[in-house]
């Protein structure tokens, strides 16, 4: 059996762990406490050894840049797709969409993976991505999500600066960050992962080898196919994911990328599930309106079809990460990621075009 075979299977395994244990696991505090423990402690601590054992280059400071870049190509070509899919963009359903389409969760549903295949250096390129990724979904959408909010309300003030501040706070205040700078600071001062005291290096060990079979744990406990419009919600992440390969055939062929790890992670970062942080944004607003006797259909967003997003996004995108990273270099190739990107376009279109196909030839009433 081939490592990556091995490695493979070992990781299924750990989410079919994770599916067995969902009874023991009712509480939804309970999984909450999981994804923070994996947050703050085993994530933070696997992406600063990372951090420390890379030798620091200009071109690092390069990788954010094009995350940021892809989150801006989804958020504003994603809905250009939309009347194809049925979906009026200033509707709740579009809106909702718009908010959760572009953002990338990469913590959860590709740093593990890439750890194993990819390694430490890998794992370090990747949390340089996150960080452009980052400011998008927790500033740039924030703002968008408010004025969606505004323009669906009448009389509504809010404090656009303040609530800027309180996100900027929260950005510096993420372990995940925290860790970062202080490896990139460290790092500029001469200071490696092999020169820091044995007990600290020992400590960021032990908690770092928490992360792996925590996330995949956590993502069989956290899968929920809820009852609803799974074909709409598929069928926009499928289509998601295959302009997202176009993407990054585009960014692998403009910038003329040849190194292997630097390819595979142009290819499976932007695959990375939506992030709950619009989530979160949605909430905010959805209680609002909620509070002021809002009907849903009135609403500026659709809090059930955001969690319905979620739930089949993460599953999705660890299927597809973890199968393009264990065909080793198959995907660092350009007609390998064009032909898999009109693949996933096309079975994300097809149900669309079927639909409507046998709706043109049902017969009329009289």
């Amino acid at each position: 059996m081939s490592e990556a075979l091995q490695k493979t299977i070992t990781l299924i395994l750990l989410i079919a762990l994770g599916l067995i244990l969902r009874g023991k696991f009712k509480n939804k505090e309970q999984l909450n406490g999981i994804k923070e423990v994996i947050l703050s402690v085993a994530l933070p601590a696997t992406i600063f050894i990372a951090m420390m054992k890379i030798h620091v280059e200009a071109s690092l400071f390069f990788i954010p840049i094009a995350a940021l870049a892809f989150n801006f190509f989804i958020y504003y070509f994603s809905p250009l797709a939309f009347n194809f899919f049925g979906v009026e963009k200033d509707s709740s359903t579009g809106r909702t969409l718009t908010m959760l389409l572009p953002s990338l969760a990469p913590g959860l549903s590709a740093f593990p993976f890439i750890a194993e295949f990819l390694g430490e250096q890998g794992l370090a390129k990747a949390a340089m991505a996150d960080v452009g990724n980052k400011f998008f979904v927790l500033i740039f959408l924030y703002i968008i999500a408010m004025n969606m909010f505004l323009k669906n309300s009448i009389n509504e003030e809010t404090n656009m600066g303040e609530k800027i501040k309180g996100l900027l706070l929260s950005l510096v205040k993420e372990p995940i960050n925290i860790l970062l700078v202080l490896a990139i600071v460290l790092l500029s001062l001469g200071v490696s992962y092999k020169t820091l005291p044995p007990v600290v290096a020992d400590l960021f060990d032990k908690t770092s080898a928490m992360m792996t079979p925590l996330v995949l744990i956590f993502i069989g406990l956290a899968v929920q196919l809820k009852e609803g419009r799974k074909r709409l919600v598929m069928s926009m992440l499928v289509f998601r994911a295959g302009i997202s390969l176009f993407f990054s055939a585009a960014l692998i062929a403009l910038f003329n990328l040849n190194d292997t790890t630097l390819i595979l992670l142009a290819v499976v970062v932007p695959l990375s599930s939506a992030s709950f942080w619009p989530f979160a944004h949605i909430s905010v607003f959805n209680l609002r309106e909620e509070a002021k006797g809002m009907s849903k259909e009135r609403r500026t967003f659709d809090v059930e079809l955001a969690v319905l997003i979620l739930a089949f996004s993460l599953p999705f995108s660890t299927i597809l990460i973890l199968g393009i990273l264990s065909t080793g270099s198959l995907f660092t190739h350009l007609p390998t990621i064009l032909i898999a990107a009109s693949v996933l376009t096309g079975l994300g279109v097809i149900p669309t075009l079927v639909a409507k196909s046998v709706f043109k030839g049902a017969p009329s009433e009289a």
